[in-house]
């Protein structure tokens, strides 16, 4: 009878937790597994974690591409910020890719690949040897951005609008005697691509220059359904104009907005 029970509720774990990675939308998914495979393969020598550290030369003299890809789901050593990554990893590309991109794979892939030829560009540069880090916080930033009125809690039950999350990780990680500086390259890559995308046309009325490339939807075209999760594509804040009369002075602002 003991063994039974053990068996049954050994299927009902299984259960569970299959529905729950069924449930993870596709990208992130997919970012999430092999994140997870790179990372402890690299550390557990199942798989040469020196072959996913990006390398210029290696790049680009001796041809192994796939270093661009490997910095990205190998997050170097197991520890505390690695988990903390992985979290972060899952809980806001799934809150995004469920939220203001539902129904829009190609879109959500087109901001993933955005930001990571970013990474490569700056990882080249400054040089990095991973870029999974950056990538996660650039995507939090957005998201962040998109639902910056929202209340989020952060560590010893602190809560504040989510545009300010990515700075307090930043600060966060200082404090625990880093330098923050993969914090600060997300920030600015989840910006650049939030700024283009949207600041920039809705607010400022410029040319829109970040539209997902038609190839994209033609392998993940868009849908309709999905259960719709955080956020909304932001809308303009401009103020809208007056019809009629002379606008003497220009617009005004009431007392205590931006």
């Amino acid at each position: 009878l003991q063994h039974y029970f053990i068996q049954s509720n050994l299927r009902m774990a299984e259960t569970d937790i299959g529905q729950w990675y069924n449930s993870i939308p596709f990208f992130t998914k997919w970012w999430f597994t092999l994140t997870l495979v790179c990372t402890l393969g690299g550390n557990f020598g199942l798989l040469p974690a020196r072959h996913m550290l990006l390398s210029w030369e290696l790049v680009a003299y001796k041809f192994q591409f796939w270093r661009m890809l490997g910095c990205v789901f190998f997050m170097g050593q197991l520890g505390f910020p690695f988990l903390i990554n992985v979290y972060f990893l899952y809980s806001y590309s799934n809150r995004l890719e469920t939220g203001v991109y539902d129904g829009k794979p190609a879109d959500y892939l087109f901001l993933l690949l955005f930001n990571w030829l970013i990474l490569l560009i700056l990882g080249f540069i400054i040089p990095l040897k991973v870029v999974g880090m950056p990538l996660v916080i650039s995507i939090l930033y957005v998201w962040c951005q998109v639902n910056h009125d929202t209340i989020v809690q952060f560590w010893f039950g602190t809560q504040f609008k989510a545009m300010y999350l990515p700075w307090a990780l930043a600060g966060f990680n200082v404090l625990l005697g880093g330098n923050g500086i993969m914090e600060l390259l997300g920030i600015f890559v989840g910006h650049v691509f939030f700024f283009l995308k949207y600041k920039y046309p809705i607010d400022f009325g410029g040319a829109s220059f970040l539209n997902t490339p038609q190839i994209l939807y033609k392998y993940f075209p868009n849908r309709s359904g999905g259960v719709s999760g955080f956020g909304q594509a932001p809308a303009s804040r401009r103020p809208a104009p007056q019809e009629g009369g002379h606008e003497w002075g220009g617009a005004g602002h009431r007392l205590g907005e931006e």
